[in-house]
This record gives structure tokens, C-alpha cells and sequence, in this order.
């Protein structure tokens, strides 16, 4: 059946009522974008809709300002599907400009994926397209434009498949939490500020009373080195967002803290709550004080359950949790910002008219060694004034300027060179710690495969690498530092989150439920470094930015392992589309996603196994990260299509 939609009652956001209309209630789409938008985003169910995208205002904040909407609501409509359906959307374009909808986390055709550019042109304005494929999956995945910055303006929706099989994990009742982030900034000012001032959005710079505190604490000669350490690497120790609470509001479910979205529950339910981080830069730290969730999915795939209080979920990360409140009380459900900027607040309760008191913001954490790429190394035998400038290299810089404003990401194949990849074997010697000035700097192909031995000790887990070596394109005017002793961190709380007095989920935590997903031995290796100058605001894989960067090519059906090197001090949402990530967690166990959040200074490694055939997307999902550079192509290509040198395979 074709399902329509109708919106909900009028909702109030900071007191000012929004009003909102649907096609249901015999309005045309050219009436209903006319009008003002809605928050608080209705539920559809079926295999069959009608989705219209156009422009309405919001107002959120006490002014009314432009939003891209879905059927009329912000968030789009959470759409719910059953696993084993075929499901058909049309969607029409209203806007006077390209959308598109990318359904992110679903396996499907490559040409049903949404990506102006790779998987098709884009909805033209006035123009429908019908997007079908099957349902291969069940769990919590979301919809977003990958068009210019209409994600940031309000195009993403929640995304439900309900399993073919009874759940294992029955509940009571089930809601969808999207988290996401709202400015009333045109997001391409708000790119061009970054472009001209990165930390202009930055207002917890330290001051000279930090300046003070820190001279009683640490001492005049320590701190003025500090200080100089930190003024030669051009950055911030509390450079944690990009665009923070002075210019964003964020919501849940479409509603600000002071809207205090709700969620009804009886005393001794089980609740599932489907968290769904949708922002478009904003990484949050979930907890609901005096309540234990217990997760049982993330990314939308099943993992062993694990009882935690507190956990950091990235952009574009789905986690599914349970709780069972005993008592007749309210809960808040409580996302604060990476960088205490702000947060989204929703209640739990039994009783509209109950409410639970908001946490106050922690302190902002600062950044330190291990965020620098020195985490490997012994701190111990450093000193305090010794250790960063000698393991990370910055001699090499060009402060150039290169200006990716401009890049245009509806036509991404457009005036790029997709010739052969070259993948010989790098050589990795010995060099953490080490000031590459010194050295000469092999011509290295950057999308690399790297050939190795099995391990005769266990034959399912090859080796990795231990070393780290930088290509000569990771020494140029868009790459400002390079981590010389990258670590791995998967049981690593994150920065703001080491000391808790309670459990903090890590990805260490996690495991498939159901065993292996797929074989844990590769094929070959790749490497890529996560590369970026953030005074210049110029990001990219390897020094590479997309506009200047050939495609990666897989064989179908082939296992491959990526490597990640986060050489930047900020977090990277790392996605790869239309194939399973599988993230080696050591001792030969998987945990399987979408996507990964690679901290600062990170090594992290996963295994992909190749089976889509079709050109996909693989990015930073930080959205000005994505439109700055931090963005491949990689081809999934038949063998015999491929055209690296067969004698570079082990």
C-alpha cells in the first residue's frame, strides 16, 4: 500500500508554536513548503511512499529561518520497513536546486545509494525519483541529503527495518532519539568562516587567567614552553569542534532542551531506545543519571549485551540500548557536546508534568599527548618539555595556500583522472618517534596495498603493521601535523570521559552477537592517513584532497583489510558506503558497523569484504570535513577489470 503521512498536533518550541500542515490534510507540496515547518518528526510504515522535499521556516530559536524538510517535518519522517519487503519511494524535488537521499547503512544497487555523482545525478528540481531495493537487514540505520549542506538545514530522518524474525531483545515500548544539530547560520557562511578563521566558533580559547593558574600549577618554565609548543603547531589544546554551541542549538527529535522532548513509559517496562547521532558535526556523550542502559545493537547490527552509563556516540553512529526504570520518576536523557558547548536534553517519564533535573556541563577537557599521535610512546622518559615537537614533524610544511572552498561535490567523477592504481608493498622500517626532515621520502604510491606473510602462529590474523611512514604527499600545505607513534585506543574511553566514576562504553566492549560475520584473514592491506591543516581548514586522506585524488579500486567478493592513521587532533567519523566495516578488535573477534569514530593520534584497523559491485562513497561524516577534501571514491570492480600489478599480491 502507498502510505501517506499526517503531522502530529502543533508542538511548542521555547514557547513558539509551529505550525504544521500535511499533504494528508488535502494540501498541495507547493502549499505545504509555503508554510511553516513542524519539529518532532511522525512515524511511517509500509513499502510504498511518497516523499516531497522542500523548503519551509523554522523557528527554534525565537526567529523564523530557512529549513530543508521531508514531507513538511524536522527531522524527516522516520520511516519503519520490515526486513525480507521490497520497499519503493518516490521522491520528489521542490526545492529550486539538486537534493538527493542516500540511505545510510543499507546494503543495496550502488545506483540506488544517493550520491550525486557515483551512484546517479541527482533529483532535479521538479523531478521524482523512485528509489527500490530489497531489504537485506534489520536495526537502526537514517536518511540524509548528500547533496551541498541541505543535511546541516534539516534533510535527515530516522530509519527503522523491523527483523523478519521475532527480536530476540522484546521491549514494551520502542522510540527513535535522533540527536542532531541546528544553526540559524546559513551553513555555507559558516563553511566560508572555517575557511577563513577555523577556531572562530571557538570560545573556550585559554585566557591569561588560565595563563596564571597554570604558572601556580605547572610552573613559569613549563607552562611558557607549553605555551610555545602549542603556538608552533598553530592550534588549540581545546580545539575539540569546529562549529560549537555558539552557533549551533541541538535537538532531539527536532525539539530544543527547552522544548524537552518526551518519552512515556510504566514502571517495570522495557524500553528500547534507538539513539541516532545525525548531526552534521556534532560528536555527543550520552548518559540518563540514575538509570543503566544496556546496549544490544549498534550501527544497526546485533552485539553481545553490555551494561554501561555513559558512552560517545559520532556522527552518523546509530546505538540501540534498553532500559527498565523501576521507580515513578523522570529520567533526562542527557547528549552534552565533545567540547561542552552545549547539549540536547529529552525527559523519560511516566507523568508529562514530570521532569528530572539537567547535569551541568562538565569542564572542557584539553587535549594532550595521546591526542598529539604520541600514545605509543613512553611518556616516562620524555621530561615535560621534550616530547611533542621531537615526535611530530612540522618541518616540512608549506603554509601555501590552497583554497577548496569552491569544490563542487554534485559531479564528483567530473574532470578526474580513474586511471590504474599502483598497489606494490610498502616498506615500513622503524621510525616512531622519528623528525622526518632528516629523511628522504620514497616516492610512495598513497592508496598502497601491503602485501605480508600469514602468521605462522595463528593463520586467521596476519600481522599488522607496527611502524608508521608518511608519503610524500602527507608533506605539503594541506597537512600541518603527522602522529610519529600512533596508537591503538578501541578501550579507550575518549578525552572527557577517562576519569568517570561509573562504565563508559568502548568499542572494546562490543562484539558481534552472532560469532564471526566473515573471515578474519585479508587479502592485502591498505593504508590511509587521516591528513588535514586545520588553521587553513583543508582536510583529506593522505594529504590528498578528493578533488585531486584517484579512486580506490577493490576486486569483487575480496577481503581487505583498511588501516587508519588519524594523524589530525580531532575526531573522524570515517564511512564507507554499501559495505560492511568490520572492526578487528583483537583476539579474532569482529565488531561490525557502518561507521567508525577514529580518535586523535588513533591506529585503528578493519576488515571489508568487497561484494557490492559499484562506485561508493567513503568519508569523513563531519560534513565540513566531507566538503574540505576528506572525501575517496573507492570501485568495487570485477577482477579481470582491475588493474594493479597481480605480482604486488601475496
Amino acid at each position: 500500500m502507498t502510505t501517506s503521512f499526517s503531522l502530529p498536533r502543533r508542538r511548542f518550541v521555547q514557547g513558539l508554536a509551529l505550525g504544521g500542515t500535511a499533504l494528508g490534510l488535502g494540501l498541495t507540496p507547493a502549499q505545504l513548503f509555503a508554510r511553516q515547518g513542524q519539529t518532532g518528526a511522525p512515524e511511517l510504515r509500509g513499502n510504498q511512499f511518497q516523499l516531497n522535499i522542500g523548503a519551509a521556516d523554522v523557528n527554534l530559536t525565537g526567529r523564523n529561518r530557512p529549513a530543508t524538510l521531508v514531507n513538511g517535518s524536522l527531522p524527516a519522517p522516520t520511516l519503519r520497513w520490515r526486513e525480507g519487503e521490497t520497499v519503493t519511494l518516490r521522491v520528489t524535488n521542490h526545492l529550486p536546486e539538486t537534493t538527493s537521499i542516500h540511505w545510510h547503512g543499507l546494503l543495496l544497487p550502488f545506483q540506488m545509494d544517493g550520491v550525486p555523482g557515483l551512484s546517479f545525478d541527482g533529483i532535479g528540481p521538479g523531478e521524482t525519483f523512485t528509489y527500490q531495493f530489497p531489504l537485506r537487514q534489520s536495526g537502526t540505520y537514517w536518511y540524509h541529503s548528500h547533496s551541498g549542506f541541505q543535511e546541516q538545514t534539516g534533510l535527515y530522518g530516522g530509519l527503522i527495518i523491523d527483523p523478519a524474525e521475532p527480536d530476540p531483545h522484546a521491549v514494551d515500548r520502542d522510540y527513535a532519539v535522533v540527536l542532531s544539530d541546528w544553526s540559524d547560520q546559513d551553513p555555507k557562511r559558516i563553511y566560508a568562516t572555517l575557511k577563513k578563521l577555523s577556531h572562530y566558533y571557538n570560545f573556550s580559547e585559554r585566557t591569561l587567567f588560565d595563563t596564571l593558574t597554570d604558572f601556580r600549577e605547572k610552573g613559569v618554565v613549563r607552562t611558557l614552553k607549553d605555551r610555545h609548543m602549542w603556538n608552533r603547531m598553530r592550534m588549540s589544546e581545546t580545539d575539540l569542534a569546529d562549529v560549537t554551541g555558539y552557533s549551533y542549538s541541538f535537538l532531539v527529535n527536532g525539539h530544543t532542551p527547552a522544548a524537552n522532548w518526551q518519552a512515556r513509559f510504566e514502571p517495570g517496562e522495557r524500553i528500547k531506545l534507538r539513539f541516532i547521532n545525525a548531526s552534521a558535526m556534532t560528536i555527543f556523550d550520552l548518559r540518563i543519571p540514575g538509570l543503566d542502559m544496556t546496549v544490544v545493537a549498534m550501527d544497526g547490527q546485533p552485539v553481545k549485551p553490555v551494561r554501561f552509563h555513559e558512552c560517545r556516540l559520532g556522527v552518523a553512529e546509530t546505538l540501540d540500548v534498553i532500559v527498565e526504570p523501576k521507580d515513578h520518576r523522570a529520567y533526562t536523557l542527557f547528549a552534552q557536546t565533545i567540547d561542552r558547548s552545549g547539549y540536547a536534553r529529552g525527559t523519560l517519564t511516566p507523568d508529562p508534568s514530570l521532569s528530572a533535573e539537567v547535569p551541568e556541563l562538565d569542564p572542557v577537557p584539553l587535549l594532550g599527548h595521546r591526542e598529539m599521535g604520541m600514545g605509543a610512546m613512553d611518556h616516562s622518559a620524555m621530561g615535560h618539555d621534550s616530547g611533542a615537537m621531537k615526535t611530530m614533524d612540522h618541518s616540512r610544511m608549506n603554509h601555501g595556500g590552497m583554497d577548496h572552498g569552491d569544490m563542487n561535490h554534485g559531479d564528483m567523477s567530473g574532470g578526474m583522472d580513474h586511471g590504474s592504481m599502483n598497489h606494490q608493498g610498502m616498506s615500513h622500517g622503524t621510525q616512531s618517534g622519528m623528525d622526518h626532515s632528516a629523511m628522504g621520502h620514497a616516492n610512495h604510491d598513497t592508496n598502497a596495498a601491503v602485501p605480508f606473510a600469514v602468521s605462522a602462529d595463528n593463520p586467521d590474523l596476519p600481522p599488522r603493521q607496527s611502524a608508521t611512514e608518511h608519503a610524500d604527499s602527507e608533506y605539503g600545505p594541506g597537512v600541518d601535523m603527522r602522529a610519529m607513534s600512533p596508537a591503538p585506543m578501541l578501550d579507550d574511553p575518549g578525552i572527557g570521559l577517562r576519569d568517570r566514576a561509573w562504565k563508559v562504553l568502548t568499542y572494546a566492549d562490543l562484539e558481534y552477537a552472532h560469532g564471526l560475520p566473515d573471515s578474519t584473514r585479508p587479502e592485502r592491506e591498505i593504508v590511509l592517513h587521516l591528513t588535514g591543516n586545520m588553521e587553513r581548514y583543508m582536510w583529506s586522506f593522505n594529504g590528498i584532497p578528493f578533488a585531486d585524488a584517484e579512486p580506490l579500486e577493490l576486486y569483487h567478493n575480496e577481503r581487505v583489510r583498511l588501516t587508519l592513521v588519524n594523524d589530525t587532533m580531532m575526531h573522524h567519523p570515517i564511512h564507507l558506503h554499501g559495505l560492511w566495516s568490520d572492526l578487528e578488535l583483537g583476539d579474532g573477534r569482529l565488531l561490525r558497523k557502518h561507521t567508525l569514530l577514529v580518535k586523535p593520534g588513533e591506529k585503528l584497523s578493519y576488515l571489508v569484504r568487497a561484494d557490492a559491485l559499484g562506485r561508493w562513497a567513503y568519508h569523513c561524516h563531519l560534513l565540513y570535513h566531507m566538503e574540505a577534501g576528506m572525501f575517496r571514491e573507492v570501485r568495487v570492480v570485477p577482477r579481470h577489470q582491475h588493474h594493479s600489478d597481480e605480482e604486488s599480491r601475496p
